[in-house]
């Protein structure tokens, strides 16, 4: 195991989804989990944005406005993907850099899916400590595979915890493309590419360049005034570069729409962040 901690951007994450849940995108966003996968401290900046009350401290504060912020964030971005994954149910779901995500725990229509949360062992082995005894997964089952991407092979773990490259499979890999290199992008989607069969979809969330975003991404890494800060982007792709990245290992678009676009498609009021449109989900399928 490489010397690594555990995703700190997978907590805020976390954070926004519990921020959120039942209260925005009414109807179409609800993560009644996330909030059980925080620990009391990390929970003190949800409830606050839940009852709309700032702090007064500046790091207080921070913490706060980085919860809401990426709450709005990741309610359209979170329907998006849950449609997509919902169209394309089958046998098999394999979640690239899984961090804290709930779906195997919350979305009814994995019921006879088999999960594989792929993630860096250290983030993996904080999520399983954190998951609640008796939380119980809805999905057919969920096979936790640790993976250090700068040292193991995908396929190699892949093979020894049962994923089947023969049968379609949906792959989800959200909020980790921008924390890796161009390399390290075309790497994991040669991975998949081979082990994908005909049928088989990838759903996958990036961000595309944006001088507003990465200021503020410089500014807060500046400050350290969020728990990203030591976590910086490596790599954005504009969509007809991610198109032709993907095209070349037999993956063709099929949508790839901005999160603001998303957010006014699902009737889910962006809050005039118009930075949203720097964040993108793509769907794609293997020819």
């Amino acid at each position: 195991m490489s010397e690594r901690a555990a995703s700190r951007t997978a907590v805020l994450v976390c954070q926004g989804r519990a921020a959120a849940d039942g209260r925005a995108g009414t109807g179409r966003f609800a993560d009644p989990v996330a909030v059980r996968l925080l620990r009391a401290e990390e929970r003190t900046p949800v409830e606050q944005v839940r009852a709309n009350t700032p702090p007064t401290g500046w790091r207080e504060r921070a913490a706060y406005e980085g919860v809401l912020a990426c709450a709005e964030v990741v309610v359209p971005r979170t329907v998006a993907i849950d449609e997509a994954l919902r169209a394309h149910a089958g046998d098999q779901l394999v979640i690239l850099g899984a961090g804290l995500d709930t779906r195997a725990w919350r979305l009814s229509e994995l019921a006879r899916t088999d999960v594989w949360e792929v993630d860096h062992p250290a983030s993996q082995q904080d999520k399983l400590d954190r998951l609640p005894a008796e939380q119980s997964a809805v999905s057919r089952s969920v096979r936790f595979t640790p993976v250090d991407f700068a040292l193991d092979d995908l396929g190699t773990a892949l093979d020894g915890a049962g994923h089947d490259p023969s049968t379609p499979t949906a792959w989800l890999w959200e909020g980790v493309v921008p924390y890796l290199t161009r390399d390290e992008v075309r790497a994991t989607v040669a991975a998949l590419a081979a082990r994908t069969a005909p049928g088989s979809v990838l759903v996958v969330n990036y961000q595309s360049p944006s001088t507003r975003a990465a200021a503020g991404r410089l500014l807060t890494r500046f400050l350290g005034s969020s728990i990203t800060s030591g976590e910086p982007w490596r790599s954005l792709w504009r969509p007809e570069q991610l198109a032709t990245l993907l095209d070349e290992y037999g993956l063709r678009v099929l949508s790839d729409d901005n999160l603001l676009d998303l957010a006014h498609t699902h009737g889910i009021p962006p809050q005039g962040r118009t930075s949203l449109r720097s964040g993108r989900v793509a769907v794609a399928e293997s020819r």
